[in-house]
């Protein structure tokens, strides 16, 4: 019990570092914003959405937008056909198996820069494709799954469970996520409803856990 409760603290400080953080970023996105200049030929439409084009689009934009692109989709996947939240979701699986392996420390930094990372692509990817929150944008749920285990030894049950909690959260959308996402635009709200969604389902993972162990 413990144990747990320290757990819960030691998530509890690391929310509040992504807090601020998360905050000195968003003032640098919004500056970024302000003085970026986007090219028309390569300007997105909503009727120009399907894949195709946005493999086009990858081809044309400079070095930048490619990688942001390229991160967003997270190499790809989010233009794959079918339920891309969850085909996201599972591409997260080999980062997560890689970081399971760190310390808790080097866990934390490794998941601010993914989180930082997701905030830039994935608001410099709506900006080129001109479109709020696309659904080929998945770096979200990338951060969110990862958020979700983070700290937590990894077994198959933690895998399994944690990927189904986080998918179920993120399609049901708790309060306040279904309200987050409405008000807060740009990268940082394309993400933080899919790390809220991260945060429900961490704090039910652990609870299952410890009713199971």
């Amino acid at each position: 019990m413990l144990d747990w409760l320290i757990s819960l603290t030691t998530l509890g400080a690391l929310l509040d570092a992504c807090y601020w953080i998360l905050a000195l970023f968003i003032m640098f996105i919004q500056f970024q914003v302000s003085s970026l200049k986007f090219n028309d030929s390569y300007l997105m439409s909503i009727n120009q959405s399907d894949n195709l084009e946005i493999i086009k689009v990858i081809k044309k934009v400079n070095f930048l937008d490619k990688i942001a692109l390229i991160l967003s989709t997270w190499f790809g996947i989010g233009l794959l056909p079918g339920i891309p939240g969850t085909l996201g979701t599972a591409g997260a699986i080999p980062l997560y198996l890689l970081i399971s392996c760190l310390g808790a420390v080097y866990q934390i930094i490794f998941l601010l820069i993914i989180i930082i990372g997701a905030i830039w692509a994935s608001n410099r990817s709506q900006l080129i494709l001109g479109r709020i929150d696309p659904k080929e944008i998945v770096i979200d749920e990338v951060s969110g799954f990862l958020l979700t285990i983070i700290l937590l030894p990894f077994t198959w049950l933690t895998l399994i469970a944690g990927f189904f909690l986080f998918r179920f959260f993120d399609i049901l959308k708790p309060p306040p996520i279904k309200k987050i996402e409405k008000k807060i635009k740009g990268g940082f709200g394309v993400v933080l409803d899919d790390l809220l969604a991260g945060v429900y389902a961490h704090l039910s993972l652990r609870l299952l856990l410890y009713v199971l162990y």
